[in-house]
């Protein structure tokens, strides 16, 4: 009878200190408490949040649906910090367990609102629009929105970062302080990111170009895909991918291909010494019928400057300037209105009588020396 008293005795002890000193019942009872919190962040998703979509879907703007996306996963992470202090109250842990549970949960409080800021970054975004223009300056376009979001997001994750290694007591300033030489050669080896990030700044406050724009710099050329804190990313049209660091193209002339008003065409239209003054008159004539009459270009003289002229008079052709802009900035469109002059240019020239001269030598002999030649045998046969 003593034997099965003490084995109750040891099962009461074990039932009441199992986990690290704390008893099985006040464990499940935490973990049921925990589990309770998990139940209600299901309700919360399925009901409340489900609810809120519905109505910001009924809403003209999508700003509101966009906040509502942004905050969905820390609100259901609210349960979770909740259901985690709420089961460390119904237990009595001892002190040392107490005060990891107690810097847990302050983490991840911290980590929630530091992630709902970083989520709510891109739906206040428009915010940065009303910021400028309060100050006199006109909206932003969209990738400097991007760009000052992702400033944003960097800035909040790490002071996230920092507050959530304060929480245990790791003293960051102290670390970075005690880092001496290596901490001079980090900032040593920060200048060039330092350089890049601030030319970054200047390409979006200067408006040298934004993503989509063809432009020409630095020895490349292509289309503009992604400016960021350190380098450019412009797809060439060769499809490759070349990354520039912003310091280079901040630095360099810059050609922004998509900033023109209209595209030129200059050519130099070369005649054959054989067309007499009527068939010039009557070429350029029909040239400048062809571009002033057509919705192709571009004439208006305060906008563009249209040359059509006889030029000058060439080693093997007379020549006529064609100096002209489209009205497109498109490529492809561009490249179809110089195919049309090109088919005019040929049946105005061949109207007129004339033709294009191509480079050749004449050779003009007086007399031949050492007299005139024998005819050959056979000929004289």
């Amino acid at each position: 009878m003593e034997s099965i008293t003490g084995l109750w005795a040891e099962v009461v002890t074990v039932w009441q200190t199992a986990v690290f000193g704390v008893g099985v019942g006040q464990v499940l009872l935490a973990l049921a408490t925990f589990a309770l919190f998990l139940l209600l962040r299901r309700v919360f998703t399925r009901i409340v949040l489900a609810s809120l979509g519905g109505i910001t879907r009924r809403t003209e703007t999508s700003f509101d649906d966009e906040l509502i996306a942004a905050l969905e996963a820390p609100l259901r992470f609210v349960f979770i910090i909740i259901g985690l202090y709420a089961a460390t109250q119904v237990v009595s842990f001892p002190d040392q367990i107490e005060i990891l549970l107690t810097r847990l949960v302050r983490s991840f409080i911290a980590f929630a609102i530091f992630w709902t800021l970083y989520r709510c970054v891109d739906p206040l975004s428009f915010l940065i629009d009303r910021a400028f223009g309060a100050l006199g300056h006109s909206a932003l376009g969209d990738s400097l929105k991007e760009f000052v979001a992702k400033l944003a997001r960097f800035v909040i994750a790490a002071v996230g970062v920092v507050a959530i290694l304060e929480e245990w007591q790791f003293n960051v300033g102290a670390v970075l302080g005690g880092l001496g030489l290596v901490g001079m050669a980090v900032a040593f080896g920060a200048q060039s990111l330092m350089a890049n990030l601030f030319a970054g700044v200047t390409i979006f406050l200067d408006k040298i170009f934004v993503n989509g724009d063809w432009i020409k710099g630095a020895g490349v050329e292509g289309t503009v895909e992604d400016i960021g804190f350190r380098t450019t990313k412009i797809r060439q049209f060769d499809k490759a991918l070349i990354t520039i660091p912003n310091d280079k193209l901040a630095g360099d002339a810059v050609i922004n291909y998509s900033r023109m008003t209209n595209r030129r065409i200059y050519w130099k239209i070369g005649v054959t010494y054989s067309a007499t003054e009527g068939q010039l008159r009557q070429i350029v004539n029909g040239i400048k019928e062809h571009v002033f009459d057509n919705d192709d270009f571009e004439v208006d003289p305060a906008k563009v400057t249209t040359l059509i002229h006889v030029d000058s008079f060439n080693d093997s052709s007379i020549d006529i300037i064609l100096y002209c802009f489209t009205a497109t900035t498109q490529w492809t469109e561009w490249m179809r209105v110089k195919e049309d002059l090109a088919f005019a240019l040929k049946r105005i020239v061949e109207e007129a009588g004339s033709s294009f001269a191509f480079p050749s030598t004449s050779i003009y002999l007086e007399s031949i020396p050492f007299g005139t030649p024998e005819l050959f045998p056979a000929a004289q046969e």
